[in-house]
């Protein structure tokens, strides 16, 4: 099976930090930036993913280059500007977007939630509070609670109690 290269572009530094988060504890190396220092051309092999703010159209293009060359990329930008609409459309030629290592955009898709919420989630039926679960996680209190209000709608619940327990349901079947 081939690994799926991470391609993000992302609205803001908080939401580039959840996604390196979850890349990091999946073994991918981070660093900021998008130049590549390395002779080789291929650097998939290194599991690297190259992140920051992307401004103009020669960071995109840096930014491309280094996906074309294999490393992961998460770019902050505003994903409807002119720039960050050429680099989606860019780095969706070399892969799919917010795809993660080892599934498919198609894969992605199949569960009603998000894996953001997904995470709260699992914190919250291990017996963590919203609070811990957000600090876990590094969002602020309010935007757990959004993140968990969207996931109560995507699952078809009224509570967060019954969201965490459709949560579980969907673990043990493989969908989340």
């Amino acid at each position: 099976m081939t690994t799926v290269l991470p391609l993000h572009v992302v609205a803001n530094s908080t939401d580039a930090t959840g996604v390196l988060r979850k890349l990091a504890r999946g073994g991918w190396r981070t660093r900021e930036g998008f130049a590549l220092p390395e002779p080789a051309w291929d650097v998939s092999s290194r599991q690297l993913v190259l992140f920051g703010r992307v401004a103009d159209l020669e960071t995109a293009k840096l930014a491309v280059y280094a996906a074309a060359r294999g490393a992961g990329v998460v770019a902050i930008c505003d994903p409807r500007g002119d720039v960050g609409r050429a680099l989606r459309d860019d780095l969706a030629r070399i892969g799919p977007l917010g795809a993660e290592d080892g599934e498919t955009a198609e894969e992605k898709s199949d569960s009603p939630i998000t894996t953001e919420q997904a995470a709260l989630l699992a914190r919250l039926a291990d017996g963590e509070t919203i609070a811990a679960a957000a600090s876990a996680e590094y969002l602020s209190l309010r935007t757990a609670n959004r993140r968990i209000a969207s996931a109560r709608k995507a699952l078809g619940v009224a509570t967060t109690r019954e969201a965490v327990l459709a949560y579980i349901r969907l673990r043990k079947d493989g969908e989340a």
